[in-house]
């Protein structure tokens, strides 16, 4: 396996800095930290340059919260905009074409180009095969990010790089929540590290194991198979390798059901092999949001933008009806401006 090396001095490149500062940024420009960068762009950015260079940069304290996510409550860490949020960038720019082209096609979450939808037209063309995807089986990890093993996520970084510099600047924003587990969600690096972590799982699963029709969505996964039996032995031997080589448990919630008459409940849908259906919770919340709208009377701003992408969601399964039902009568009362 090739390792890559010469990296540091491209992260810390001026003109990588000015590209990360523009990413960055992007939906943030009312940020006040964000504001003030942009008041003298070429002073902060250079104070970065000369920070990464003399290799005096260090993981800034983070500011934590609480956030509900349906009937999970995650722990947040938020890194200031200067200079941390820019750091990453700088380093994902120079490290992302490295890594994507480790992991396998279907894996998804926040990857360039392999969004929800994405993988929505996967599991659909997947599901054309209609002996071969009888069943599907449903797992994902127990407090993924929470558990995952600095040590372990470490030695799987060093596959593919060997620059040191790299590594200590990488080691740095690993261990900055000062535990030998947990990769703090916020970060914007977490996207890579969580799939850099299961990407051996991957590769096993497709050219060891032989399941033809797999695919994750950060650590959410779907294998799907003629055989219910040789799911369930393959459930077994995902929990063994979770556990052995990742340091990792899966959820007690695994299932194994036949797909065309449960479906698949992933990625904000239900698939039936048939049709797609809008996930059941998510059809609970397009009409509370559209009885919401309709109470208030008045089409503003947040409520165009909650059609729109309601609209959006629904074109890409079979949710004419609820289109009609519940979008169009919306608009219809607002006067049908949009």
């Amino acid at each position: 396996m090739k390792r890559y090396g010469d990296l540091y001095p491209l992260i810390y490149d001026m003109d990588n800095l000015r590209e990360a500062h523009r990413n960055a940024r992007k939906g943030k420009m009312h940020y006040r930290d964000v504001q003030l960068v942009d008041q003298d762009p070429e002073r902060h950015l250079l104070s970065i340059h000369n920070m990464l260079k003399n290799k005096l940069y260090r993981t800034s304290p983070y500011h934590v919260w609480t956030k509900r996510d349906g009937p999970k409550e995650r722990t947040i860490y938020v890194l200031p905009y200067y200079p941390d949020r820019i750091v990453q960038w700088a380093a994902v720019q120079v490290l992302e074409p490295i890594w994507m082209s480790t992991f396998i096609p279907n894996t998804y979450s926040s990857l360039k180009g392999r969004g929800i939808h994405q993988g929505l037209q996967d599991l659909q063309r997947m599901l054309k095969d209609c002996e071969g995807t009888e069943y599907c089986l449903k797992f994902d990890v127990e407090k993924f990010y929470p558990s995952m093993d600095h040590e372990v996520l470490k030695a799987l970084v060093r596959r593919k790089v060997k620059d040191q510099d790299v590594l200590g600047l990488l080691d740095g924003i690993i261990d900055s929540v000062g535990t030998p587990t947990n990769v703090p969600i916020g970060n914007y690096l977490l996207q890579y590290f969580g799939n850099i972590y299961l990407s051996g799982l991957d590769h096993w699963l497709k050219e060891e194991q032989g399941a033809r029709y797999y695919m994750r969505y950060c650590d959410d996964g779907v294998v799907l198979s003629g055989s219910k039996r040789w799911l369930h032995e393959l459930r077994e031997r995902v929990a063994e390798y979770l556990k052995g080589r990742l340091n990792l448990r899966m959820k007690d919630n695994w299932q194994v059901f036949p797909t065309r008459t449960r479906g698949i409940d992933y990625l904000g849908y239900r698939f039936f092999g048939d049709r797609t259906l809008l996930r059941k919770r998510c059809v609970l919340q397009l009409k509370r949001k559209m009885r919401g709208i309709s109470a208030k009377g008045a089409c503003d701003e947040h409520a165009r933008g909650s059609i729109a992408s309601y609209t959006g969601w629904l074109g890409w399964c079979d949710g004419q009806g609820l289109v009609r039902t519940y979008i169009e009568p919306t608009v219809k009362r607002l006067g049908g401006i949009m």
